[in-house]
């Protein structure tokens, strides 16, 4: 990888790190600050806007180890987030749970069912386990729809409670950001150094050529459940903070268009990548904050009847648009268009470009 000139790499663990040089700590140190002080000076409105870019970031980092590094495509991302929301939802209301136990006991729901459906896997690929896992998104909404209707509440939904811990009511926002925050952070940086692993990799050989990587002695059966485990783990912890979030779980939440919008995530901000994952949710986010804007004037254009179509319709419009842009124009998303960026800058005034 470029180094800007004269930075060198001494050591195999210089070589390994993921922030290298004093400059680049500096900048990590000073985001991690302006995150925490941000409930200081930021209004309610752009502190909702970051909780949900930063649950979605998780489900979304889930997402990009199944597809984006596994190869795994899958369809049905939002029922394994609609796991872990229920997970804690019942966990709460009906077992009387403490919040705190149902974030990883969601994670790990989810990963169970997500082993489930990652078995077809082993003999399915491409656009046969695609379908597999579209399958998985109407099955698991249709048992949250039907099934135990003393637990699962499907008609009036379940109510969930904020949390509490050592005295600090999480009700108001300007709390409940720091949970979802913190939680987004660690999770990004486990998501980052897995990917660097010996799991990884095999992760990366899978998607490359599976059969290449059982000839030099991948286990690609086991990797498989192990991305499809951990991606819906991911997915599992994103339901949970949703669920606390909005405080009440009801089937039509985890509707399919938001897999196809996680989906549409990895295309925009970079598939395999976690920085593509940050990437695309903060890009597709901020596109679907314009269109809240721009609708109720679109939809004082039209007539009453009409009005009421104008948000939902220029919604998906306006991100599926933007992700058929990046799938002509930059294929590789935001991430590479990152990487040119910087390494202009470092050969700067040199001409360079990749």
């Amino acid at each position: 990888m470029d180094r800007p000139a004269g930075v060198f790499d001494v050591r195999y663990e210089q070589d390994m790190a993921v922030v290298r040089t004093g400059p680049q700590w500096a900048t990590l140190i000073g985001f991690l600050i302006l995150l925490a002080v941000l409930p200081l000076f930021a209004g309610s409105y752009f502190l909702s806007f970051m909780i949900l870019t930063g649950i979605a970031l998780i489900a979304v980092l889930g997402l990009n180890i199944l597809t984006g590094y596994a190869g795994q495509i899958s369809l049905g991302h939002q029922a394994f987030v609609a796991v872990g929301a229920y997970t804690t939802a019942v966990l709460m209301d009906s077992f009387h749970w403490n919040f705190w136990a149902t974030v990883p006991m969601a994670g790990i729901a989810a990963a169970g069912v997500g082993v489930l459906f990652g078995l077809p896997s082993f003999r399915l690929k491409m656009l046969y386990l695609t379908m597999s896992t579209l399958a998985a998104q109407f099955i698991i909404m249709a048992f949250f729809n039907h099934a135990f209707p003393d637990y699962f509440h499907s008609v009036s939904g379940i109510r969930v409670n904020r949390p509490e811990l050592w005295g600090i009511d999480f009700r108001e926002n300007e709390a409940f950001y720091y949970v979802v925050i913190v939680i987004a952070v660690l999770m990004t940086f486990f998501a980052k150094n897995l990917v660097r692993s010996r799991s990884g990799r095999a992760f990366v050989a899978i998607r490359d050529n599976d059969l290449a990587g059982e000839v030099i002695g991948i286990n690609v059966a086991r990797y498989k459940l192990y991305a499809f485990a951990i991606g819906c783990f991911y997915a599992g912890i994103a339901g949970s903070l949703w669920a606390t979030y909005f405080r009440n779980v009801n089937p039509p939440h985890f509707h399919i268009d938001v897999s196809i919008w996680y989906l549409g995530c990895l295309i925009v901000g970079g598939m395999g990548t976690t920085v593509g994952a940050v990437f695309g949710v903060l890009f597709l986010r901020i596109i679907k904050e314009l269109v809240t804007f721009i609708s109720p004037i679109l939809s004082g254009m039209v007539s009453p009847i009409d009005a009421p179509k104008i948000a939902p319709g220029l919604a998906v419009i306006s991100w599926t648009s933007v992700v058929v842009l990046f799938l002509i124009f930059e294929p590789r998303g935001l991430a590479h268009t990152w990487e040119v960026l910087k390494s202009r800058f470092r050969h700067w005034p040199f001409k360079y470009s990749i």
